[in-house]
């Protein structure tokens, strides 16, 4: 394949001498997006807008701190004889499972101080969060990272089944000039697909939180699937990837909520707090 069908972009731009990287761009549109589209969805269940104003005050300094601090929990071995480094976050290292788990701890605190059903919450997050998780996933692409196997055959050297990279580290080596696997559009074709199931599910879903642990589920399988061809990834003490071990987990937790909720008898519980708004109505 020549030259003209590779595909390669610079990770930089300036202006008036501040350098500005793309994927923090890609990142700060993802959760944009994501936020509009969950303010979107709280509306159609009811709720202000403030729902998402107070949950995001929390979720996003969580979220960041999860997602560096599950980086550095991975990469002890060199954070532990570089410790000045683990705040040093504009260098880099940052993991989208611990930003989960920093948006769900803010779920929960959201959830106890204003008395909102967590479950319900969650729904309402679920489809921007992976409409953000989409987005973000093209800042692999301009920083030439996270990619599979190596594509040795001419006939399969195209976008958007593999990409041309100028360099990007095997784990013991840098090579050039390679191309590769596109799995950061793999997963993000697969994240708007569940993004559009999610749309569709959250509309026929009988019980708070499913809609959430379908999210689990579909983006727990196609992670699974991603992280068995990209290489390059942190593994278990028994050879499978980390990734790939909690995605399998994630789809087990979200079955098993399905499982559970569908015997439940119990009604929902009703909210008409401060989100509601009927309840902005009435203040009024």
């Amino acid at each position: 394949m020549g030259a003209p069908d590779k595909i390669a972009i610079h990770n930089l731009f300036g202006i008036e001498g501040l350098d500005i990287a793309w994927y923090g761009i890609l990142i700060a549109v993802g959760i944009v997006a994501g936020v509009l589209l969950a303010v979107y969805e709280a509306k159609r269940r009811g709720y202000t807008s403030e729902l998402l104003v107070d949950f995001m005050i929390l979720a996003l300094p969580l979220a960041i701190v999860g997602a560096r601090i599950y980086y550095v929990a991975f990469e002890w071995d060199y954070y532990s004889q570089h410790p000045e480094e683990i705040v040093a976050i504009w260098n880099g290292g940052i993991a989208i499972y611990g930003a989960i788990i920093g948006g769900v701890i803010a779920a929960l605190i959201l959830s106890r101080w204003r008395k909102f059903p967590l479950g319900r919450l969650l729904d309402i997050c679920a489809p921007g969060l992976v409409l953000g998780q989409a987005i973000g996933r093209w800042g692999n692409f301009v920083n030439q990272e996270a990619f599979g196997n190596i594509v040795t055959d001419p006939n399969l050297q195209f976008f958007p089944y593999a990409v041309y990279i100028q360099e990007r580290f095997t784990g013991t080596e840098w090579v050039i000039d390679q191309w590769v696997q596109a799995t950061f559009f793999y997963e993000s074709m697969w994240d708007i697909g569940v993004m559009v199931l999610l749309l569709v599910y959250a509309r026929r879903a009988k019980h708070d939180g499913n809609v959430f642990a379908m999210y689990l589920i579909g983006y727990g399988i196609g992670r699974f699937w991603i992280e068995g061809i990209r290489i390059s990834t942190l593994q278990t003490s028994f050879g499978m990837p980390v990734s790939q071990f909690l995605s399998l987990i994630l789809v087990i937790i979200g079955i098993v909520y399905i499982l559970v909720m569908r015997k439940r008898n119990k009604p929902d519980v009703l909210y008409e707090g401060r989100y509601c708004k009927d309840f902005k109505k009435a203040e009024a």
